[in-house]
């Protein structure tokens, strides 16, 4: 069962629900430091705390998601008949498809 490709689509689509909250945090630090720097965003203008605190606050929780997602697809990667390019092509737009989605709505 593990072979098929949609077990992967599957995984990955729920993890992509909760991680919504990790990809808003990482938008949130680019938007507000490396991307205003370079003058693509504008900065909140309540932001002069500097990005420390935001990667004290945000790193952790990324982290972990990241840690989760990893240990979620390793096992899966080896089982399905997918190459290695495709499978983790796949997991990667198929837990950014619910983050789109919302984008999408609003």
């Amino acid at each position: 069962m593990a072979r098929r490709w949609y077990t992967a689509l599957g995984v990955n689509l729920l993890l992509g629900i909760p991680g919504v909250v990790p990809f808003w945090m990482l938008w949130y630090i680019a938007s507000n430091w490396p991307l205003a720097e370079l003058g693509l965003t504008r900065r909140e203008p309540t932001e002069n705390d500097g990005i420390m605190p935001a990667l004290v606050l945000f790193g952790p929780v990324v982290l972990l998601y990241a840690v989760l997602w990893w240990m979620a697809n390793r096992p899966l990667a080896a089982r399905t008949a997918l190459t290695a390019r495709g499978f983790w092509l796949l997991s990667a737009l198929a837990t950014l498809l619910p983050t789109a989605a919302l984008i999408a709505n609003s």
